[in-house]
């Protein structure tokens, strides 16, 4: 079993991985509304929700089972201010299915070409949530030009530990020394696969408990259909398949430069509880991506800061929106 500090639970079976979802109950209908609108990447639509106007744009990532309303806390604070986008990767909740494996690198090209296709406007600044954190830098570094700042909220480390038979061990010392696969620019879709409107859900939960039953109401339904949808099970696992040998990139990579960010402004939103002493020192050392790093302690928060103390979300983004607008002039 693998166990992060904050308690994520991951079951190994051999080489498959395969992710510990809720209890199922009930079925649900056909999809609810879209928040924002589906628009196509090149075979399969990715869903986008954005809001507000001004520069620079915020994008959020989320963490591994999570989804574009899970900001909902936060998205619309940072819209009185600046705009903001949230989206779901592929297979979650709207979005398509996608191009399998779902390494970081394919969910950074699918990010930049849903950016592009919508007409959203760099420069961006990312917001990653636990694995997103992780993502947002693989974006950061093959698209450099586009990032003008970072916000990492409970982020993933490349040099996160895992338990796996009663032992510590780090998630890269998993690798295999596999290639990662080649990026998938086009997915061609079986004439059988329904659209996602009319996917009905596998069964689910019949209540959210905490961080998810801070969300408004509306909002929990939607999270309980979208968590039955068949797509998530395989995006969630298909996550995971290569995280260690990209983690182990992530590694080799930041031992090339001291400063894997340079001088982008970038704000660590670490929560205080649950967390151990080996979390704080990785969550205190992502503050040294770049020289201009900071980190402020979510005090009342476990891993989903956004949804425990989302005005210390809100806040980082401001500082970072200032930072950037301040470094234009």
């Amino acid at each position: 079993m693998w166990r992060t500090p904050l308690g994520l639970v991951l079951i190994v079976s051999f080489s498959a991985v395969a992710l510990v979802l809720p209890r199922s109950r009930s079925l649900t209908d056909v999809a609810p509304a879209p928040t924002g609108k589906l628009i196509n990447i090149g075979g399969f639509r990715l869903h986008l929700n954005c809001k507000g106007s001004g520069s620079p744009t915020i994008v959020m990532e989320s963490g591994a089972g999570d989804f574009s309303f899970d900001w909902s806390l936060v998205q619309p604070e940072v819209a009185r201010f600046t705009r903001v986008c949230t989206y779901d990767r592929a297979g979650y909740a709207w979005s398509d299915a996608g191009p399998m494996p779902r390494t970081m690198q394919q969910v950074a090209v699918e990010l930049h070409t849903l950016l592009h296709k919508s007409g959203e406007k760099s420069p961006y600044i990312f917001v990653g949530h636990s694995l997103g954190g992780l993502i947002v830098r693989v974006y950061a570094n093959r698209y450099p030009k586009e990032v003008a700042g970072m916000v990492l909220v409970a982020s993933s480390h490349e040099d996160n530990q895992i338990m796996l038979n009663n032992k510590l061990m780090l998630l890269r010392d998993l690798s295999r020394g596999r290639a990662i696969p080649p990026v998938q620019l086009k997915l061609e879709r079986s004439k059988n696969a329904l659209p996602t409107e009319q996917q009905q859900s596998a069964t689910t939960s019949p209540s959210l408990d905490e961080p998810y039953n801070k969300l408004a109401e509306d909002v929990q339904r939607i999270r309980l259909w979208a968590t039955g949808q068949p797509s998530y099970a395989e995006a969630r696992k298909s996550e995971f398949d290569y995280l260690p040998e990209e983690t182990v990139l992530i590694h080799s990579d930041r031992s090339k430069s001291k400063y894997e960010l340079g001088n982008m402004p970038l704000i660590v939103v670490t929560p205080a509880k649950n967390a151990s002493d080996d979390y704080k020192k990785l969550q205190a050392d992502l503050v040294g991506l770049s020289r201009s790093g900071r980190q402020i302690i979510a005090q009342q928060s476990g891993h989903h800061i956004q949804l425990d103390e989302p005005e210390v979300v809100t806040d980082a983004i401001k500082q970072i929106v200032n930072a950037v607008r301040h470094k234009k002039n």
